[in-house]
């Protein structure tokens, strides 16, 4: 049997670098959170419109109620749009966050990191819940779900 040249063997060895490279660098590949600001948290309460429903991240979007308790409108009179990214929807449903349990019209409140561009998105808070509101009972103005007798505290033990 013949040895192959030691350059046939660095070749080799190269070309099976550079191939598991095009595997693993996509398959490892995820965003930063650096895109949000950490530094700050909002606790923003919100009326649901829509719950997306991905395998990295879950987004839940809301319409904003405003602190005397008003749904918010923009200047040219529409509902202020924000949304909230979480973990994935396998994960979140865990936690008993799905659509099913998000309906459109479901009042809730979240504690999250903005967006430092100052677009209406953010990130929830590591392991803080979110405080759902019993169908149709919004918070006292100023205050928010988890102080709405009959609550649900979903996501973790408290918010």
């Amino acid at each position: 049997m013949k040895k192959l040249p030691t350059r046939v063997w660095i070749i080799a060895g190269l070309l099976a670098f550079i191939s598991l490279s095009l595997y693993v660098i996509p398959a490892s590949s995820h965003h930063s959170f650096a895109m949000y600001d950490q530094t700050q948290v909002l606790v923003l309460t919100g009326v649901a419109h829509q719950f997306v429903a991905q395998a990295n991240h879950a987004e839940l979007h809301f319409y904003l109620i405003a602190p005397d308790g008003k749904l918010t409108k923009d200047k040219d009179g529409k509902l202020v749009d924000w949304g909230v990214e979480m973990a994935g929807a396998a994960a979140m449903a865990q936690q008993g966050i799905t659509a099913a349990s998000f309906p459109a019209g479901t009042i809730f409140s979240v504690k999250m990191n903005p967006l430092r561009d100052g677009s209406n998105f953010g990130s929830r808070v590591g392991t803080s819940a979110i405080a759902k509101c019993p169908w149709k009972t919004p918070p006292e103005p100023g205050k928010t779900c988890d102080t709405v007798k009959g609550s649900e505290i979903l996501g973790g033990t408290s918010f």
